[in-house]
């Protein structure tokens, strides 16, 4: 039996639609995440405007982070990243800029919260890649999510496991 592409699409599709309403209507709520919702600077998402697991986390993020995040569409430009200082091997499909800090690719918000609640010395935190079962990407998840806090000199740590 041959599969046409169309089907495989639809098959794609769906599971990207059940990943984001599994993300945005299950686990902790906003009042769960205090320092993130009490947070009053800027927070702006930089995504690409064809990603689809972009919109899945800025959607994620809005629903049990903070409605008043701006998104920007940047297409092909990843100045934003070389800007704020994400280093190379951390880099992912979107930065988010909160305050000073960067949040580098599809991180849970237990860590952007505590990333706000302990304000640390950093430039940022990042996850590379797009591990499957992370906010915005559908699948299981395999494993830890490894979060790393990024110093100003490029050099990075293990900031948290989730």
């Amino acid at each position: 039996m041959v599969i046409k592409k169309e089907y495989m699409w639809l098959v794609g599709i769906l599971v990207l639609v059940v990943g984001a309403l599994f993300f945005v209507f299950s686990g902790p709520k906003v009042s769960d995440y205090a320092s993130l919702n009490d947070f009053e600077g800027d927070v702006t998402i930089y995504k690409s405007l064809s990603c689809g697991c972009c919109s899945v986390y800025v959607n994620y993020f809005k629903n049990k982070g903070s409605s008043r995040v701006q998104v920007v569409d940047v297409g092909g430009d990843n100045s934003i990243k070389t800007e704020s200082g994400v280093p190379n091997g951390l880099e992912s499909c979107h930065t988010t800029i909160i305050g000073d800090y960067f949040v580098e690719g599809h991180i849970p918000l237990e860590a952007v919260n505590r990333l706000l609640k302990e304000k640390p010395d950093i430039k940022g935190i990042a996850m590379s890649g797009m591990p499957p079962g992370s906010p915005g990407m559908p699948g299981t998840k395999i494993g830890d999510f490894v979060i790393y806090a990024v110093g100003y000199d490029g050099d990075y740590e293990e900031f948290m496991r989730i």
